[in-house]
């Protein structure tokens, strides 16, 4: 479809919908007011006295008399462009790789987090009918099971903050930014998804979309509800456990847990979106052969901040910025060393979470209700780490990093999450008593030595980074700034290696999203479920129908 983009619209903090109306109808010199859609919105804070929102809206260009176009074109703000939308049966159709395999049974996925969601969800429109299992809970039995471990300590190891339905990051701020770069339209059609099943509609064009934990968790319920209306099925507290493969080594069958009894489920079609935390999960396909190597990823400490404190330093304190939603901010710093640090998973107005899955290790995450209204805001300040930095050999020498600094941490507080203040933590001393900001921790506490808890070439990163951090945010390196640790589920430690066409070495598996190491976020986990459903769909027909 041929469009009309018009680019820097720029408008007041306190303006309307009747404004922006306006201000098309300008632009395009029409006397009425032409139907339009918002293709991004992003705020203009370069100049603290003079805050504004800058808009780029799209209309049909057919809509409009061909000297209107030409007339339009010829502003520098102005263009041409088509707009095509993401059609999964024209991709396949496009991309046909020919002979397709019968399966005689449906494809089964593993894990309902967002590479696992979309990729059902794919397969049931395309009538594939699909079993996903999930080792967790239901979303919305998974919300009060949550909410009692933070209040007692006692960890489900098969049902928390990593795992159930929607993954990890249905205990997040569900952000839907992302870095990856797709043609085909798959982003747009994981916004559009998420906003047909209760997300807000601008997701679709604000310029650092999120939804929000709390609107979250209700999409996903919606999502699951459609995929079992279009003839997928949804099995919870099913642990994948083993793998059948016949002679030449070809997927036959899959074996589950549920319910303290094993099942064998015939398969020859398996999507592993198992999520960067499932650890027990991946030594059982190294025992298979499954063929996976390790990845670098980050650790460290998340930091909290009076929200008011960040805002004002983004935004300034004119009238204007009262207006303004919670203010974020990314920040990054390579050391003497080499190391990089920089602030991850930016959660405005929000609350850090233990986030953890297995008995006796700590791990922490970052998590935002929709309308990001909490006292502070937090970030994880993380270091890169490498395989060269793993203690052990092999794939999963980075699995057992994670989990001897989360025991570290585990040990260090307690039980609890290890909190300490930065002018403690700086000069390795525990703290005794908070100062003026109070922690918001979804989870018990306890003071600590943060030192303990990672390698001391991560603790002296952090501590250079948070230093060099306070030349561009005052007061972010301040004597009182709250961390606590520890952040070790940046992304996955390990890739699942997969070919051109998706498949891993093992024939019938399709390794997926960002535990299998092709994903960093809620979007592009989605994109990843995406496209390894259409590589399904190429390779496979539904002989079982």
């Amino acid at each position: 479809m041929r469009m009309l983009r018009i680019n820097q619209i720029k408008l007041p903090v306190r303006h309307n919908s009747e404004d922006l109306d306006r201000a098309v109808q300008r632009q395009l010199h029409m006397k009425t007011i032409p139907a339009y859609t918002i293709v991004k919105q992003s705020l203009d804070a370069r100049e603290k006295d003079r805050l504004r929102y800058i808009y780029c809206v799209e209309v049909v260009a057919d809509l409009l008399k061909e000297s209107q176009v030409k007339r339009s074109v010829a502003d520098k703000n102005i263009m041409l462009t088509d707009r095509k939308d993401y059609d999964f049966h024209q991709v396949i159709s496009d991309e046909d790789s020919g002979v397709k395999k019968g399966l005689l049974h449906p494809p089964v996925i593993v894990g309902s987090g967002p590479a696992g969601l979309f990729c059902g969800y794919q397969l049931a429109k395309a009538g594939y009918c699909p079993l996903i299992i999930e080792r967790g809970l239901p979303v919305e039995q998974r919300v009060d099971a949550i909410e009692a471990y933070w209040i007692s300590g006692i960890l489900n190891p098969e049902c928390n903050v990593q795992f159930g339905e929607g993954g990890a990051g249905t205990f997040s701020d569900g952000k839907l930014n992302t870095m990856i770069k797709d043609k085909m339209g798959r982003i747009d059609e994981v916004l559009r998804t998420f906003v047909t099943f209760g997300a807000p509609a601008d997701i679709r064009y604000v310029n650092k979309p999120h939804i929000g934990t709390d609107i979250l968790r209700n999409v996903v319920e919606n999502m699951r509800k459609e995929i079992i209306r279009l003839g997928g099925r949804v099995q919870f507290q099913t642990k994948f456990m083993d793998l059948n493969l016949d002679s030449d080594a070809h997927l036959q069958s899959i074996v589950v847990e549920q319910g303290g009894t094993s099942q064998v489920i015939p398969c020859e079609c398996l999507i592993l979106a198992i999520g960067h935390s499932a650890r027990d999960t991946f030594y059982q396909l190294q025992a298979k052969g499954l063929y996976m190597t390790p990845k670098a990823f980050a650790v460290g400490l998340r930091i909290e901040h009076p929200a008011e404190m960040i805002q004002s330093s983004q935004y300034g304190t004119s009238e204007e910025a009262a207006y303004l939603p919670a203010a974020d901010y990314k920040l990054t710093h390579q050391t003497p060393e080499g190391r990089a640090v920089y602030s991850f998973c930016m959660c405005p107005g929000g609350h850090i979470v233990d986030a953890s899955s297995e008995p006796g290790q700590i791990a922490v995450n970052g998590m935002s209700y929709r309308g990001r209204d909490a006292k502070n805001s937090n970030s994880a300040i993380v270091v890169n780490v490498t395989p060269e930095d793993f203690e052990g050999e092999g794939p999963l020498a980075g699995i057992e990093f994670q989990r001897k600094w989360e025991k570290a941490a585990y040990d260090a507080g307690g039980g609890k999450i290890p909190l300490q203040l930065f002018g403690d933590y700086k000069v390795g001393r525990k703290t005794t008593k908070l100062g003026e900001i109070q922690p918001d921790l979804k989870g018990q506490y306890a003071f600590a030595d943060l030192n303990d808890c990672l390698p001391n070439y991560v603790n002296n990163a952090i501590i250079n980074g948070i230093m060099s951090f306070e030349q561009k945010i005052t007061g972010f390196a301040r004597e009182d700034a709250v961390l606590c640790g520890i952040e070790s589920r940046t992304s996955s430690p390990v890739r699942m290696e997969r070919n051109s066409d998706f498949h891993s070495n093992i024939a019938g598996i399709y390794p997926c999203g960002e535990g299998a190491g092709y994903a960093g976020g809620i979007t592009s986990a989605a994109v990843d479920g995406i496209k390894v459903a259409e590589a399904v769909a190429k390779q496979c027909r539904p002989d079982y129908l």
